[in-house]
C-alpha cells in the first residue's frame, strides 16, 4: 500500500523541474555482462548528462524554487565535485552567483569543470565535513542559500526523475534496481517513486565497503556517523547518510550490498567493455553490486537495472583501476613462491605455469640457496582454476603464499621486491622487448637455459603488443662471446642497462 510519504514524493517528482538542464538518458542493455551472468542487465546512463553525472537534476530542481530575494543573495554548495558541477551549471543557466566549496582532495578534473562553468571556487579542508563547515560560514556571513547535495526534499525529488524515466523506458517491472548510495539523495528519490508504483521491485542500495553509512544506520536503526571513510569512490565517501534519505530508505530499501575497491575497478572495466565509456568509481558501484548480488544469490533469468551515476574520474587514476580490475574480477592470482637459486630454476618453474598467462614476475637475488619470487598469473575467474594452480605448485614441491587478497602486497610490496645485492658478481642488466604472446616468456628463459644465472627479473603484462622484461644475468668476462651469440640468436630487441644510474643507485 502506498504510504503518505511515498505519495508526497511522487507528486514532488512529477512536478520536478530538471529538463531545462538535464537530458532523459537512455536505458541500455549491457550485452556482455548480461551474457556472463545469465540475467538481463540494463544500465541507466546518467554518465551521459551534460556534467557527466545525475547531480544536476536535484541541484536545478532545488534552485528553480528559490524566491526572487534568495536568488539575489546567491547560492553556496559543499561538494567533492559532481553536485558542485550541477549547482554551477544551474547557476549559470539561472544567472545566479554561486560559491562552490570543495575539499582539497577533490580530483582536479572536477575542480576544473566547476571553474569552467563560471562558479567561484573555495578549496577548503580534506573532507566533505570541512567543506560543509566552510559553506555554512558563507551562509552566515554572506547570506547565501545553501544547496544541500542530498538532504533536501527538492534535491531528492530531482534525482527521483530518473526512476520516472525508467518507468517509461521499461514498462514491465524488473526484478531489482541497484542504486549507488553516498548521502542517499539518489537512492531516496528513486526508491520512493518505484515503491509507490512497483512495490514488488527490490531496491538494492550499493555502498563502498569502506563508506557504508546506510548499512550501518539500517543495522542500528538510527543514523551512525562513521569514524572514517575511504576516498577511492569519492562521490559516495560520506560519513553519515542524510536525515531525509534515511527516513525514506527505512521504508523502501530491501537490502544493502557493499563492494570493495577491487570489485569497483572490475565493474569499471565491465562498463567499458559494454559501452566503451569510463565510469568513475562511484558511477560503477551499482554494476559491482549487481555482480555480487547475482553470484551470492545464484540469480538467473531476471531483469535488473543498474544506475551508472557518473563519469568524472581523473585520467591518472586509470592506471590503478586497470591494475586492480583483474584482481577484482578474480582474473589474476598474485602469490609468492620459493625456488632454488641456481641456473635453470626459472625455466623449470615457468614450465609448471606454461599453459597459463603470466602477468607479473618480480625477483631479486638474496642468497645462494633460495630465491623468493612474486608472481601474477591470469585466471578465468573460477575458483577451481585457482585451486588447480596451487595444487600444481604443491605437486611440484614448491611452497607458496597467496597474496591475491593481501592489500599491502597489492599496493606496495609488488613494486618493492628487490634492493641492492653487492654479493652478486659479474651482473649485467638488460632490458628486453618481445612480442606479447603465450609462451614468449618461457621461450626467453629456455634460450638462457642453465648457462647463466638470473639474479634479477621484473616482468609485468600491460596488455600491449610487446612485453617488457628487465633482467640481471651473471656473465663472466670469458663468456662474452657466447653471451653475445645468445643475444643475437634470441632475436628480441634489447638495451644494455648496466651503466644506467637508476640501476647503480637502487639495485647494484
Amino acid at each position: 500500500m502506498t504510504t503518505p510519504m511515498l505519495t508526497e514524493y511522487v507528486e514532488k517528482i512529477l512536478k520536478a523541474r530538471v529538463y531545462d538542464v538535464a537530458h532523459e538518458t537512455p536505458l541500455e542493455l549491457m550485452p556482455r555482462l548480461s551474457a556472463r551472468f545469465g540475467n538481463t542487465i540494463l544500465q541507466k546512463r546518467e554518465d551521459l548528462q551534460p556534467v557527466f553525472s545525475f547531480k544536476l537534476r536535484g541541484a536545478y530542481n532545488r534552485m528553480s524554487r528559490l524566491t526572487v530575494e534568495e536568488a539575489k543573495r546567491g547560492v553556496v554548495a559543499a561538494s567533492a565535485g559532481n553536485h558542485a558541477q550541477g549547482v554551477a551549471l544551474a547557476a549559470k543557466k539561472m544567472n545566479l552567483s554561486a560559491l562552490i566549496v570543495m575539499p582539497k582532495t577533490t580530483p582536479p578534473i572536477k575542480v576544473e569543470a566547476v571553474r569552467a562553468l563560471g562558479a567561484e571556487i573555495a578549496l577548503h579542508g580534506n573532507s566533505y565535513d570541512d567543506a560543509y563547515a566552510y559553506a555554512q560560514e558563507a551562509v552566515a556571513k554572506q547570506g547565501r542559500v545553501f544547496i544541500h547535495p542530498y538532504d533536501d526534499p527538492d534535491v531528492i525529488a530531482g534525482q527521483g526523475t530518473i526512476a520516472m524515466e525508467i518507468m517509461r523506458q521499461q514498462p514491465d517491472p524488473v526484478y531489482a534496481m541497484f542504486i549507488p548510495c553516498g548521502g542517499g539523495g539518489l537512492l531516496a528519490g528513486m526508491s520512493a517513486f518505484i515503491k509507490a508504483f512497483w512495490p514488488q521491485i527490490k531496491i538494492i542500495a550499493v555502498e563502498p565497503a569502506d563508506a557504508a553509512s546506510l548499512k550501518a544506520a539500517l543495522s542500528a536503526d538510527e543514523r551512525i556517523k562513521l569514524e572514517q571513510v575511504g576516498l577511492f569512490a569519492d562521490g559516495t565517501a560520506v560519513r553519515q547518510v542524510g536525515v531525509e534519505p534515511f527516513r525514506i530508505a527505512r521504508e523502501t530499501v530491501d537490502e544493502v550490498v557493499t563492494v570493495d575497491s577491487d570489485e569497483i575497478c572490475a565493474a569499471i572495466m565491465d562498463i567499458f567493455e559494454d559501452t566503451r565509456s569510463v565510469a568513475e568509481p562511484s558511477g560503477a558501484l551499482a554494476v559491482a553490486g549487481v555482480k555480487k548480488y547475482i553470484t551470492e544469490n545464484q540469480l538467473t533469468d531476471q531483469s535488473l537495472v543498474v544506475i551508472n551515476s557518473g563519469a568524472n574520474t581523473n585520467f591518472d587514476r586509470l592506471r590503478y583501476i586497470a591494475e586492480r580490475a583483474e584482481i577484482g574480477e578474480r582474473r589474476e592470482v598474485l602469490f609468492a613462491t620459493t625456488i632454488d637459486e641456481k641456473p635453470g630454476s626459472f625455466q623449470r618453474f615457468c614450465k609448471i605455469l606454461s599453459d597459463r598467462g603470466i602477468t607479473e614476475f618480480n625477483y631479486r637475488y638474496a642468497n645462494d640457496a633460495e630465491a623468493q619470487v612474486f608472481v601474477g598469473v591470469r585466471m578465468s575467474g573460477l575458483e577451481a582454476e585457482r585451486q588447480k594452480l596451487f595444487a600444481d605448485l604443491d605437486g611440484a614441491g614448491y611452497s607458496w603464499v597467496d597474496f591475491t587478497d593481501n592489500e599491502m602486497a597489492k599496493l606496495h610490496v609488488r613494486y618493492m621486491v628487490g634492493g641492492h645485492a653487492p654479493q652478486v658478481e659479474n651482473e649485467r642488466l638488460y632490458r628486453f622487448e618481445f612480442p606479447e604472446r603465450p609462451g614468449a616468456l618461457l621461450r626467453f628463459l629456455t634460450h638462457i637455459g642453465q648457462r647463466w644465472n638470473i639474479s634479477l627479473f621484473h616482468y609485468r603484462n600491460h596488455g600491449a603488443a610487446y612485453g617488457r622484461v628487465l633482467v640481471g644475468i651473471q656473465v663472466a668476462a670469458e663468456h662474452d662471446g657466447q653471451f653475445q651469440q645468445f643475444l643475437d640468436t634470441l632475436g628480441y630487441t634489447y638495451w644494455h642497462e648496466t651503466d644506467n644510474p637508476a640501476y647503480q643507485l637502487f639495485l647494484r
